[in-house]
C-alpha cells in the first residue's frame, strides 16, 4: 500500500510541479480557446492537495495496521482515501473558482 501511496504524491508532484496537466483526464484534448478559460494552476494545486492527502490516509493506515496488527486497517484506509479524494477532487476541481 505505501507504492500507492508513492504514485500519489509522485503524480501530485508531476501535476503541479513539472506542469504535467496532460494527466488531467480531459484537458489535453481540450482546444487553446477552452484552455484558456481555465486557471490550470488553481486545478493542478487541487490536484496536488488531493493526492498527497490520499497519500497521507494511506500511510498513517499502513502504519496503524502495522501498530494494530491487524491488516484490515490498511485496506480501510485506502478505501476511505479514495472515496473520500476522488468525490472532492472531482468537485472541487470542477468548481466554477478555476473557470475564468
Amino acid at each position: 500500500m505505501i507504492t500507492v501511496a508513492i504514485i500519489f504524491i509522485v503524480l501530485g508532484i508531476l501535476i503541479k510541479y513539472g506542469k504535467m496537466y496532460f494527466l488531467i483526464a480531459g484537458y489535453n484534448t481540450m482546444s487553446k480557446t477552452e484552455k484558456s478559460k481555465y486557471d490550470i494552476e488553481g486545478i493542478a494545486t487541487i490536484f496536488r492537495n488531493a493526492m498527497f492527502g490520499m497519500a497521507l490516509i494511506i500511510i498513517i493506515g499502513y502504519f496503524l495496521a502495522k501498530w494494530m496488527e491487524n491488516p484490515r486497517i490498511e485496506f480501510i484506509a485506502l478505501m476511505l482515501a479514495i472515496f473520500s479524494g476522488v468525490p472532492y477532487l472531482l468537485i472541487k476541481a470542477n468548481s466554477k473558482k478555476y473557470k475564468k
